[in-house]
């Protein structure tokens, strides 16, 4: 990279979803983002940001919850200030996870689902959850650097297949390169 890349700074990860038919259990869509250390990006998560709470620096912040898909436009928002967070983290997973209150619940599912991640103005990657119909959660964009370098934007949707928890704790496991 160039001298003139400043990498990506603040970012926006938008979730929408229709809210559940009449008489059925609500739809509730989580959004999840972890950082990693740079000593070792793979593993554990230094901490996880997901409903009712926020990075302890305030760098990843929930900005809306959405707990039935009811509102207009994007339900659930969060914030990456990535040019604010600590040099000791390389990494960073955002993912979406589908609240399993009465019954299991994939993708297939969920009512008109979709993802947004921008910067700016500038639309990233943008996604309807098709390619992941049958899991119960997902990564959804993994944020890299090396030392004090710029950050890199990695797309993609991965599905997982398991207990939101789990999810939780293995969300970084899954993009290993």
């Amino acid at each position: 990279m160039n001298g003139l890349n400043k990498g990506f700074g603040k970012v926006e990860i938008a979730l929408r979803w229709d809210p559940s038919p009449s008489g059925e259990p609500s739809t509730d869509l989580d959004l999840v983002a972890a950082p990693y250390p740079a000593s070792d990006p793979h593993g554990d998560p230094a901490y996880v940001v997901h409903f009712d709470s926020r990075s302890p620096d305030g760098t990843i912040t929930l900005n809306r919850d959405s707990q039935d898909g009811k509102g207009f436009g994007y339900d659930e928002v969060m914030t990456l200030e990535l040019d604010r967070l600590d040099e000791r983290y390389a990494r960073v997973v955002v993912g979406v996870v589908i609240q399993q209150h009465q019954a299991r619940r994939t993708f297939s599912g969920v009512g008109n689902p979709g993802l947004r991640i921008r910067e700016g103005y500038t639309v990233l990657a943008e996604d309807d959850f098709g390619g992941v119909l049958g899991a119960m959660a997902a990564t959804v964009a993994e944020f890299v650097r090396d030392g004090s370098g710029p950050w890199e934007f990695r797309p993609g949707v991965h599905g997982f297949d398991g207990d939101p928890a789990d999810f939780s704790r293995m969300m970084g496991f899954s993009r290993r390169t």
